[in-house]
């Protein structure tokens, strides 16, 4: 079964945690010191923005029907497995930028070099080596899980037959009624 992030929004403080461990191992650097002195600094593939009083962490959701992957003339968007993560070979990328445009969450960004397209690959090596991504184990709140969608189903069925039991539960009478 294919694993995702999955956001608590509610739990997120925006403190961006999630956005320097992604960058850290993403870059050739690997330690935040020599990453400052690097010619090119390292660049996330997540993105917190604002929404009322919390951050709301956005990264590529990996979408099944993926408009990125239809619309790369190159064939640089792809999958190389099927249910698993939508990858950018960043040797074949032309930096079209028809993927940003196309995709409906804007997280698709180009390198810094403007050569290729960036965004979340869900950090496959560290997935493929037993490990969560990056800025699933850096977030200090655990506003951000690594699951298998069945296990998120699961979750959000039974906090759904919660609300439910509760809207259906009579009312009590309190003493002063």
């Amino acid at each position: 079964m294919p694993k995702m992030i999955v956001v608590d929004d509610q739990r997120c403080l925006g403190c961006k945690t999630c956005m320097l461990e992604c960058a850290m191992a993403h870059s050739e650097a690997k330690t935040l010191a020599a990453a400052v002195e690097a010619p090119v600094r390292p660049q996330s593939r997540i993105y917190v923005e604002p929404s009322h009083e919390f951050g709301v962490p956005l990264q590529c959701c990996h979408c099944e029907d993926a408009p990125c992957l239809l619309v790369c003339p190159t064939e640089a968007i792809h999958r190389p497995v099927e249910n698993g993560p939508v990858l950018i070979d960043e040797e074949r990328c032309i930096g079209c930028k028809y993927c940003v445009l196309v995709c409906p969450f804007g997280v698709i960004d180009l390198s810094r070099d403007g050569k290729a397209a960036v965004k979340c690959d869900l950090c496959i090596k560290r997935t493929e080596a037993g490990k969560e991504p990056a800025c699933v184990s850096a977030c200090p709140t655990g506003a951000l899980k690594f699951e298998e969608m069945s296990a998120f189903l699961r979750q959000r069925r039974r906090q759904a037959g919660a609300m439910l039991a509760a809207a259906k539960s009579p009312v009590r009478k309190t003493d002063e009624e």
